[in-house]
């Protein structure tokens, strides 16, 4: 996930607190200046992590725990609420009919951020038109054509024009019948006379309900100074952050603009059409600090599956202790769509500190290879696997091209996973989390996990 190395640094802070026999101010001191070092190395500000470790370290000495939690708890609790406040939350981009331009300098991705804007609105029900009005950029109309073709957004552009308002209002014509329109503006070396009274004159003839400024993550902390700079001259609405995955100035790029007026909407997090996660400072918090993401995971397995009503019915199947070979069947088609297992991974509460030990080719490797091995039962075999035994095993590895101890090793993995998730189903209150968190996407949901976590 982004900002991996303060994600360790953070989990280290967290395990010292798990592991020491008792809170006092000493352990205080000490987990303040390691939270210091952490979010320095991670580029943000310096007086933004003195004032959030000064709130930390007055929190944790002044505030009583709440009933039924011990210290460990509460100052754990507190480290998790400053650092959400230091990333603030905005409204995110609303889910109805609208028209996006994306502004920004060059070579900030807005044109791949055009592409990844629409396949995130096409993944969610929505038609998308993406106009191509960079003028000065000769393979943008390219670029914005070829990223539209793989998506399924209908692209408009007049190659060769270089009246970026005639192509607008042309392709908003064009486009009329789409439910989001998106417009891909053009760049300038710095935010020069010219680029706000073009990015104006857009504004004016599409009368955009969110002006986005696209920014690459990797100038770190510059990116608050630039973003307010965009906001003052044209009214930005909202930030897209870039490149997220591959920078150790992300912290700074974020910290940054959460302390300007411009909210931050979108990450990007990776090459991959898909790699654009909606940006909710709670959840981001909690993944890096090795919470999990849970609300999240569900949000990308409703989207990437046939129907909503399959994950929702998994879940219940996992909450409810009755778990077939039908039911891993369909969990791998589900970790296949959904992308790297490594994002999945980072999902699931306590599992990125699993991550360095995980070799995920070769994890990926045998969930494929799983997968065709289950091809070769018979479906009265996938929902009684009890029945797989001697001459069955020997038929279905040769079915699958594999030898009788791989598919021993399967029968092994699901019996390993039925019996976790039997105890989840006999763990009363951990059932009744899970069940919230899959079925109705409670926004509290990802809080009470975390209680949940505490209270073990």
């Amino acid at each position: 996930m982004a900002l991996d190395g303060l994600g360790k640094s953070l989990r280290n802070v967290l395990d010292r607190i798990n592991g020491s026999s008792a809170i006092d101010e000493n352990l205080i001191k000490d987990i303040c200046k390691e939270l210091q070092r952490a979010l320095l190395q991670a580029d943000v500000n310096v007086q933004l992590v003195l004032r959030l470790t000064n709130t930390v370290r007055d929190r944790a000495l002044n505030e009583k725990p709440d009933a039924g939690k011990s210290s460990k708890q509460h100052v754990t609790r507190i480290i998790y609420e400053e650092l959400v406040n230091l990333l603030k939350n905005g409204e995110p981009v609303a889910l109805k009919p609208q028209t996006i331009l994306l502004v920004g300098l060059y070579g900030q991705g807005k044109t791949t951020t055009a592409g990844k804007l629409a396949n995130f609105f096409i993944k969610k029900g929505f038609s998308v038109g993406l106009i191509g009005a960079d003028v000065y950029r000769p393979a943008a109309y390219d670029q914005l054509k070829q990223l539209g073709d793989k998506v399924g957004a209908e692209v408009y552009g007049e190659p060769g024009q270089k009246d970026a308002v005639k192509i607008v209002k042309d392709g908003l014509e064009k486009l009329a019948d789409k439910k989001i329109k998106i417009i891909d503006s053009s760049g300038r070396h710095a935010l020069e006379d010219d680029l706000i009274k073009e990015i104006s004159d857009i504004a004016e003839a599409a009368k955009p309900q969110e002006r986005i400024l696209v920014l690459d993550s990797q100038v770190g902390q510059q990116a608050g100074p630039q973003a307010d700079a965009f906001n003052k001259a044209v009214g930005v609405t909202g930030v897209i952050l870039t490149k997220m995955d591959g920078t150790a100035k992300g912290g700074g790029a974020l910290s940054a603009v959460a302390t300007t007026d411009a909210r931050i909407v979108f990450l990007g997090v990776g090459e991959h059409i898909r790699d654009l996660e909606s940006f909710d400072a709670d959840r981001f918090i909690s993944r890096l600090l090795g919470m999990g993401d849970l609300a999240g995971l569900v949000e990308i397995a409703k989207e990437e599956m046939d129907g909503s009503d399959d994950i929702e019915e998994l879940a219940r199947k996992m909450t409810s202790g009755k778990f077939t070979l039908n039911d891993m069947y369909m969990q791998m088609k589900a970790v296949k769509k959904m992308g790297a297992l490594r994002k999945i991974v980072n999902m699931l509460p306590g599992m990125s500190k699993m991550e360095d030990k995980i070799d995920f080719d070769a994890s990926q490797a045998k969930l494929d290879k799983y997968k065709v091995i289950m091809d070769s039962m018979t479906n009265q075999e996938k929902e009684e696997p009890s029945l797989i035994k001697g001459k069955r095993i020997e038929r279905i590895a040769l079915g699958a091209g594999v030898e009788s101890s791989e598919v021993r090793e399967l029968l092994r993995q699901y019996n390993n996973s039925r019996k976790m998730m039997s105890s989840v189903s006999k763990d009363r209150k951990m059932r009744k989390r899970m069940q919230k968190q899959f079925g109705n996407m409670d926004p509290d949901a990802i809080k009470e996990l975390q209680n949940a976590e505490g209270e073990e």
